[in-house]
């Protein structure tokens, strides 16, 4: 993982500059069950999109704060990283895209019993959002209400 002093000066200005967010209390709901008998979907910010999904915005001013569905049954290895950070090294998603979508893991996880099964569909955003309000106050209860809706247990969160 780099350091502060790693990162070019533009990102360690930038940082050093940023005013976090603290959320409080935390929304968070403990596991009702085992995993070996719980859904478990994935979410990922690592900006992937299955071919012919827009793309995510780039240039959208504090962050592009949408979603895109992945079906379950996506091949990962067809998915494109379209995450906007230049401050990280992507050639491995470029290898792998399951370092930033590991739904084939998944698939693997719940073939051994691990998870009783996967959600019929899956959530990927954009990373790098430096203006949250409007991810928090509208996309993130969509995605939550329509986890609820497809009887998701758990979720696997990837930040990327």
């Amino acid at each position: 993982m780099a350091e502060l002093r790693d990162l070019p000066l533009s990102y360690r200005v930038f940082l050093k500059a940023y005013r976090l967010r603290k959320i409080d209390p935390v929304p968070w709901t403990p596991l009702r069950g085992p995993l070996a008998e719980s859904t478990l979907a994935l979410v990922s910010t690592a900006g992937m999109i299955v071919p012919g999904q827009e793309p995510f915005d780039n240039e959208a001013r504090g962050g592009d704060f949408s979603f895109r569905v992945v079906p379950s049954d996506t091949e990962v290895g067809t998915m494109i990283e379209t995450h906007r950070s230049a401050a990280f090294d992507h050639s491995g998603i470029e290898q792998d895209p399951n370092l930033g979508f590991p739904l084939d893991r998944l698939r693997e996880l719940e073939g051994e019993g691990f998870v009783k099964k996967l959600a019929p569909r899956h959530l990927s955003f954009m990373g790098s959002i430096t203006a949250p309000g409007r991810l928090t106050r509208d996309t993130a209860p969509e995605a939550a209400r329509m986890l609820v809706a497809d009887g998701v247990d758990a979720a696997l969160l990837v930040p990327v």
